[in-house]
């Protein structure tokens, strides 16, 4: 382009009419250079829909005066890639799956919102927010202003066996199960200011500190005292979260609400020992101990050095893919039941949706066996093992007013464009009206 550019301006001293000509070819080309370098069109980043054929959610109104609505959701966007950077690049060329995940984002127009599975590295995050989440915004919806993407353990290298095949530096020997750095990783965006200095990190916080820990243990087939799966060597490096756990304050006016999220291992992919099990029950117990009023959460030290849980006081909303449903599905539901059922936590209408009972439906196989309602699943999974289930949660303090919830998971009668939409994730975005 250079070189055409100076020949253009070669050929613009030989008269008037080449001038002209010149000129307009030299603004066609400094034009095709500025849309390369635009966030991305308007097209692209509303996933392929006119705006009006979106289904939206409306904004609760508050209840009390001088008071407002906040909207909180959880998303677990599933843009991981398979190689480091790969995300990033796609989203510079122009990434289809980003711009739904866009488009579902306006449509649910949440003021805070926890995004697990974006590929963590130096520009990500900032990317999706500027040419993707940022753009086609109605007059009346805020920008998302602000951002935290902090590190995670998803493939960074133990150089421990942790999987005991005799090799090393494999995902499986990440400290979470991961091909690279920062794979799986996470992000909040808010348009409310994130008190950065504030945040609490748990990335680094062994699993060995946890009192009464679940160790996963080898099964004796002959009655013997089971033993460890793991040595004694590599139990007391394990970091205990697979990605990271983070607390997030968000300054709201004169208040500040804390962001407590994690996205815990899933509770598969493991053997007799049920190491992944264990572990997703122990991330999601760290998440009770962190919000309790008694000494639980006393043995808690974050990265920072600092030591115990959340003050009684503080308002809260715990939110990620948990990765863990309370009736079904492979894990050891317990710990999410216990988190449910935690006196600090709001108790309110479970979060629904029509397209999971149509997807239920529809999709039969092991869904046909489940306990839970399909109204509040928030994953399409596969349908022979585990089918659909429960597992991303949006969690107030029960300090906190709760106006309404949902599952963004529009069914064919509703809007069978937004039902398409929505398929550009396995997950669906759960979100939660509060009154601050």
């Amino acid at each position: 382009m250079i070189m055409n550019i100076k020949h253009c301006n070669h050929k613009a001293t030989m008269n008037h009419k080449a001038t002209m000509r010149s000129w307009w070819t030299l603004c066609a080309i400094f034009c095709s250079i500025a849309s390369s370098l635009t966030p991305s069109h308007a097209q692209d980043s509303s996933g392929g829909l006119p705006n009006d054929k979106i289904m939206k959610v409306p904004l609760t109104p508050p209840t009390r005066p001088n008071t407002k609505t906040i909207r909180v959701a959880t998303f677990n966007a599933a843009m991981n890639r398979k190689t480091e950077g790969e995300l990033s690049r796609g989203l510079e060329q122009g990434d289809e799956q980003a711009a739904k995940i866009a488009a579902i984002l306006r449509a649910v127009s949440p003021d805070i919102v926890l995004i697990n599975e974006i590929d963590r590295d130096d520009r990500s995050a900032e990317l999706f927010l500027n040419r993707y989440l940022n753009t086609r915004l109605t007059p009346d919806q805020p920008a998302w202003k602000y951002s935290y993407a902090g590190t995670v353990n998803t493939g960074v290298d133990s150089g421990l066996d942790l999987d005991g095949n005799g090799k090393l530096h494999e995902p499986n020997d990440a400290w979470g199960f991961g091909a690279y750095p920062g794979q799986y990783g996470m992000a909040v965006l808010s348009r409310f200011e994130i008190q950065q200095q504030q945040i609490r990190t748990f990335q680094n916080f062994r699993w060995s500190q946890m009192p009464q820990a679940l160790r996963p243990m080898n099964p004796s087939s002959d009655g013997a005292t089971p033993k460890s799966y793991y040595p004694d060597s590599i139990w007391n490096q394990l970091r205990l979260s697979s990605k990271s756990h983070w607390d997030v304050p968000i300054q709201i006016g004169n208040q500040v609400l804390h962001l407590i999220v994690a996205h815990p291992t899933p509770p598969v992919f493991d053997g007799p020992e049920d190491r992944n099990g264990c572990r997703n029950h122990d991330e999601i117990r760290l998440l009770i101990d962190y919000i309790s009023y008694d000494d639980s959460g006393r043995y808690l030290v974050d990265d920072q050095g600092k030591a115990g849980p959340i003050t009684a006081q503080s308002q809260f909303v715990i939110l990620g893919d948990l990765n863990a449903d309370p009736l079904d599905g492979d894990g050891r539901s317990e710990a999410i039941r216990k988190l449910l059922e935690h006196p600090r936590v709001a108790k309110y209408p479970t979060p629904q949706s029509q397209g999971g009972v149509e997807a239920a439906a529809t999709s039969q196989g092991a869904n046909v066996k489940h306990k839970g309602n399909p109204a509040f699943d928030t994953g399409d999974f596969n349908d022979k093992n585990p089918g659909n289930l429960r597992i991303d949660f949006v969690l107030p303090s029960s300090n906190l007013k709760v106006l309404a919830s949902g599952v963004y998971w529009p069914s064919k009668t509703q809007s069978p464009e937004s039902k398409a939409l929505a398929d550009a994730s396995d997950h669906r975005l759960v979100w939660v009206d509060i009154e601050l």
